[in-house]
């Protein structure tokens, strides 16, 4: 009776030590593949609790999630010649995990060597401009770019981003002395706007004024309240021009009397 209770003893220690060995555990954002002596067993192991024979079979795991990749600064020269660093940051999740783990070695090395490649290419097809102004465009060419080798490689490409865009300081001053001479620019023909339109105003106050005399009389008081009204010892007195044009004409020069001596010698 003992040896039968022994043996159920060590057959249940076996059997719970095996299943402690095959029993694995797969998270929610992973997937599971089982290799029994190298091969591809069925498909993919989802989450929860599997199970695979011990020694035979080998688990591997492949993390679904979203992979944040920065891209490291690639120099390069535009289209228009002028030497660029550029940055990106690629975002991008496994698709299909059986691709990713036998159709390539390391999956995440690979998108990320694609990404620099294709960032110097897309580096050398654009302009200063697009870079810095377009990126939007930029960034949609460069995830088709690295999203068509992805596939094959049971990746997806949900999106790249150009990060930064460095330029040399002579660059720089260049384009802060342009930018500067564009502002002084607009701001002169601000101004010349501005007096083109205040002389066309002061050409048709003038007309007025002209047809209509009392106007310019009203318009000299105004003017003579406004000075008023600030504190100071300024005395405005109006004189009018037509008083003095008045006067002026009223004024007969008269003609100096010969002296006597020369009178008697004329006689």
């Amino acid at each position: 009776m003992d040896l039968w209770l022994g043996l159920l003893i060590g057959v249940l220690v076996v059997v719970a030590f095996g299943a402690a060995l095959s029993a694995r555990t797969v998270k929610q954002y992973e997937r599971g593949l089982v290799f029994r002596f190298g091969e591809l067993r069925g498909g993919t192991r989802g989450p929860g609790l599997t199970g695979i024979v011990p020694v035979v079979d080998r688990l591997r795991k492949v993390n679904m999630q979203i992979h944040t990749m920065p891209v490291p600064a690639q120099d390069g020269i535009t289209r228009d010649n002028v030497t660029v660093r550029v940055d990106a940051v690629v975002y991008f999740n496994v698709l299909d995990p059986v691709l990713a783990t036998i159709n390539v070695q390391d999956y995440e090395f690979a998108v990320a060597q694609v990404a620099q490649t294709s960032l110097r290419s897309v580096i050398g097809k654009s302009d200063l401009d697009d870079l810095l102004s377009n990126r939007e465009r930029l960034n949609q060419g460069l995830e088709l770019m690295i999203d068509s080798p992805a596939l094959e490689w049971g990746i997806h490409i949900d999106r790249v981003e150009i990060k930064d865009v460095a330029l040399p300081e002579a660059m720089k001053r260049s384009m802060s002395r342009q930018a500067e001479a564009e502002r002084e620019r607009r701001a002169r023909v601000i101004s010349a706007e501005g007096e083109l339109q205040a002389s066309e105003k002061l050409a048709a106050a003038a007309a007025t004024m002209a047809d209509t005399p009392g106007a310019l009389q009203l318009r000299l008081l105004e003017t003579i309240v406004s000075v008023a009204a600030e504190k100071n010892a300024t005395l405005i007195v109006p004189f009018p021009v037509e008083l003095l044009r008045f006067l002026e004409r009223q004024t007969v020069p008269t003609a100096q009397p010969a002296p006597s001596g020369e009178a008697s010698k004329t006689d």
